[in-house]
């Protein structure tokens, strides 16, 4: 989906670095050194170049120009993906030797196979021959404003640079002690418009000079091989140009804007980042999306089906939606749209390591796949270890901003490095949970004791009438057996749980102690050797372990078999203890006492000695409640500094923002959004009957419900005229409230007000400058943010902040507004159209003059940016 204007293949992903030669010499110039056979000079010529790894080359013959030779050069270097300029290296009356510089032509000096570059030259030497001056040593009559009138006076484009600047016939060594200054006069004006670059600048110092001598006027700073044979050609230091076509005005405006376009290395990106996005099935069916690293925009009319792609793409890599996201609906449909059923989309992706993945998703699965040499791989992170943190702000997302829009906001934002802690906080919730639980056994403690305490009175009550006849002692021998069983079966349970545990621990821990006794170290086998040798000592302590434990299982058999011994000879007393019961009930009768017997008798010993039991439990456990009681106050304190330290790593994030805006703060206040607290204690206790002016009393006097739990005391003071039924409410719900972590509050404020306080388009405008000055995510996606932006915001803040971050951020935006692609330099633009159930992107670099046609053609304002474009960066270099 390249711009078919552009195929070189070097540019399907948009703008790129290349190495740049800009002061070659050939065959044509007598200084050239060419031995081999003439019919091999231009393939030896071109092959030359790309061992260099040249793709950008000016050829600079010494004042002469041959554009026969020129155009089989070209012609030849096009084929291999290099692109050569028209130029020469002229030497002007300037300085005790001349002063070289290198002038490179636009198309127009060449166009329709016309020469116009050469009766130039010769307009430079007028009255000499070409003989006499088409060397290195020729210089011409005219000083250097001299020359550029006479390049004026054509109409046509061209750029100069300063061949070897502290050299022989370089201009700072020709016009030096100062006399260079004057190029800062009025005077020079056209020459320093005219002049992008020095060449072969070496000196620091003297660098330093030339700046103060020309008012901090500079421009760029680049390399030449000045070679003078095929074997010098790249010789030297190097020079990278940052293209997005082959043309003469793509490498002017790289060289305008050289802070940004020239470097002495080429840039590499560390950050990770998508590069090329395949569709089968659907609306995008077998279409291929290429991406830079950098910039991207997609660009249409609207219905042209950019917020399509922007959502699908969203799909993808699973980055959810914001709770305050608007048309949520409506964005499901519209990715089930464009994928159509069974509709399948293949992200290649490459990690901040520079390592190859494939992220796969078909419509309607659950989820993503992830693909590494075409092999599926389990549990790779998509939006952690492949594509680090990528953000997505959908149409009208920024300029939404309703109720709870900050919290979310900021949640979008930073809420992925607020993992770590996060899963601390619900560890210790749990921790909390588990507390609460032991608490609230603890506090039923006093009640069950009197309870308890009340059924023995009354137990022992009733037990005393049985001993008024003396049945006890007749039933003493029944009741000595039956206690003696039950410490049997006491002891047969406590055995079989020793042994349990035992065996689950052996179990637990054999597999891992023996699992690395089968490693083999590579380097350190004599360390190892003894390593183990000690290793096993103990590992076979757990084979002895295991012995024991058979001795325990076999002893346990035996207490078995005792257990049953001893129900066989208490079965062996059941007649004896018949016979006693049946004189006991005559005695009874006898006497007239009907209504008690020994069976009665034996359930209530029963119930007396459970309950007493019960009740020294208790006893114990009443003096451990305390304990208890501390230990749910020292969980609440560490989840306390849990979610405090949650709020510190966001207030973190949020100054670093202030720190690269001046016009945007964020301020947070800990655990301050009293409403979203009122709301929770309001829905807690609904149907209560409580008054909304004692819970306002409460959330207004506490921070949270912890706050309330340890001061409680003091705050059933403001628990209304009926302090109990809120006390019961608050215990009975202990876990909903201590667990509730109060939101934090946050106010974003733009130029000093708060943004609730600003026009929608100042809002929108405060957010987008938000959102672009986090400096961890890798892949930052919005949909069409200048919905709401006025043109200044974006020229004197959001293009200025994408042009700073995006060689370390991957923008992808849909945009309607021709300033975000035009003055953003963005390195891709996707051209977007959907017409009778037809979808199609044209592809380039802003620098393509196809891509700049498309721009001026379907959106409004698109010549006016391009003009913009042509001064604004004069007005930005740093």
């Amino acid at each position: 989906m390249h711009s078919q204007q552009d195929f070189h293949s070097i540019f399907q992903n948009g703008s790129t670095w290349l190495r740049a030669d800009f002061h070659l010499h050939t065959n044509a110039d007598k200084e050239f050194k060419y031995t081999a056979e003439d019919n091999a000079y231009v393939s030896k010529y071109i092959a030359g170049l790309k061992k260099a790894n040249i793709q950008l080359g000016a050829i600079t013959n010494h004042n002469k120009f041959d554009h026969d030779e020129f155009k089989i050069l070209r012609k030849k270097a096009r084929k291999e993906d290099i692109f050569l300029l028209p130029g020469v290296e002229l030497s002007l009356n300037d300085g005790a030797n001349g002063i070289h510089t290198l002038i490179v032509f636009s198309e127009e000096w060449i166009e329709n196979g016309i020469d116009y570059i050469t009766p130039f030259i010769s307009g430079m030497f007028i009255g000499r021959a070409e003989i006499q001056y088409q060397s290195e040593n020729g210089r011409s009559d005219k000083n250097i404003l001299q020359v550029v009138e006479e390049l004026e006076k054509t109409s046509k484009d061209y750029f100069i640079i300063f061949a070897h600047v502290e050299q022989k016939s370089g201009l700072w060594y020709e016009m030096s002690g100062g006399k260079i200054g004057d190029i800062a006069s009025d005077r020079y004006s056209t020459l320093r418009e005219r002049t992008l670059a020095f060449q072969k600048v070496r000196t620091f110092d003297e660098k330093q000079k030339v700046k103060q001598w020309l008012n901090n006027w500079y421009p760029a700073e680049v390399e030449g091989s000045d070679c003078k044979s095929v074997n010098d050609i790249g010789k030297g230091q190097a020079s990278y140009i940052k293209l997005g076509a082959f043309s003469f005005d793509s490498v002017k405006f790289a060289l305008k804007d050289y802070h940004n376009r020239i470097h002495t290395t080429p840039s590499k990106h560390t950050h990770s980042h998508i590069k090329k996005i395949h569709f089968e099935g659907g609306m995008l069916s077998g279409k291929d999306l290429l991406l830079s690293p950098e910039l991207n925009t997609l660009i249409g009319i609207r219905g042209s089906g950019k917020s399509s792609l922007l959502e699908v793409l969203r799909y993808a890599l699973e980055i959810p939606f914001g709770k305050k996201a608007g048309d949520i609906k409506y964005k499901e449909k519209l990715v089930g749209f464009t994928m159509g059923s069974g509709g399948k989309i293949e992200i290649d992706a490459v990690d901040r390591y520079g390592a190859p993945y494939v992220i796969r998703r078909i419509w309607k699965e659950k989820s993503s796949e992830v693909l590494i040499n075409s092999e599926l791989q389990a549990g790779i992170s998509i939006r952690e270890t492949v594509i680090h943190k990528p953000i997505y702000f959908g149409q009208k997302d920024l300029s939404s901003t309703g109720e709870g829009f900050e919290k979310d906001l900021v949640e979008k934002l930073v809420g992925s490095k607020l993992d770590g802690v996060r899963q601390r906080i619900a560890t210790q919730k749990s921790k909390v949970t588990e507390a609460i639980k032991q608490y609230s056994k603890a506090t039923s403690i006093d009640e069950q004791i009197a309870d308890h305490t009340a059924l023995q009175q009354d137990t022992t009550h009733r037990l005393k009438l049985y001993n008024n006849y003396g049945i006890k002692e007749k039933l003493q021998k029944q009741l000595d057996f039956e206690n003696d069983l039950k410490k049997v079966s006491q002891g047969i349970e406590f055995s079989n749980s020793f042994i349990s545990d035992l065996q689950k621990f052996v179990t637990t821990h054999e597999e891992q102690l023996n699992s690395i006794l089968d490693y083999t170290s590579k380097h350190n086998q004599p360390f190892f050797k003894n390593f183990f040798a000690n290793y096993k000592y103990l590992v076979n302590k757990l084979d002895q372990i295991k012995s024991l434990l058979n001795e325990c299982v076999t002893g346990h058999d035996s207490l078995e078999k005792y257990h049953t011994k001893f129900i066989q000879i208490k079965s062996g007393m059941l007649e004896e203890f018949s016979e006693t019961k049946r004189k006991i009930g005559e005695e009874l009768k006898v006497n007239g006492i009907p209504n008690i017997t020994s069976d009665d008798f034996i359930t209530l010993q029963k119930k007396f000695d459970l309950t007493k039991e019960r009740l020294s439990a208790l006893e114990k456990q009443q003096k451990q409640q305390n304990s208890v009681e501390q230990k749910l106050i020292q969980e609440l304190a560490t989840l306390n500094s849990l979610w405090h330290e949650e709020f510190m790593l966001i207030n973190t994030e949020l100054n670093k923002i202030e720190e690269t805006s001046d016009t945007l703060s964020i301020s947070s206040k800990y655990k301050e959004d009293k409403q979203k607290f009122l709301e929770h204690i309001k829905t807690i206790f609904k149907g209560s009957g409580i008054r909304e002016s004692t819970y306002k009393k409460i959330t207004n006097n506490y921070q949270d419900f912890i706050a309330i739990f340890k001061d409680f005391k003091n705050a059933k003071k403001l628990f209304g005229s009926n302090p109990d039924q809120l006390t019961n409410l608050f215990m009975d719900n202990l876990e909903q409230l201590l667990t509730y972590q109060v939101p934090n509050e946050f106010i974003i404020k733009y130029r000093g007000k708060e943004l609730e306080n600003h026009s929608l388009g100042q809002r929108a405008s405060a957010l987008i400058l938000f959102v672009l000055s986090q400096r961890d995510n890798d892949v930052v996606i919005i949909d069409q943010p200048e919905d709401d932006l006025d043109n200044q915001t974006i020229y004197e803040d959001v293009i200025k902040l994408i042009r700073q971050m995006k060689k370390n951020v991957q923008f992808i935006f849909a945009t309607h507004n021709p300033n975000i692609p035009v003055l953003g330099d963005a390195e891709q633009v996707h051209a977007c159209a959907y017409d009778e159930q037809q979808f199609s992107i044209v592809s380039g670099s802003v620098d393509n003059s196809s891509t700049q046609k498309t721009i001026v053609d379907i959106m409004e304002g698109g010549e006016e940016a391009f003009n913009r474009r042509k001064e604004i960066y004069q007005i930005w270099k740093p």
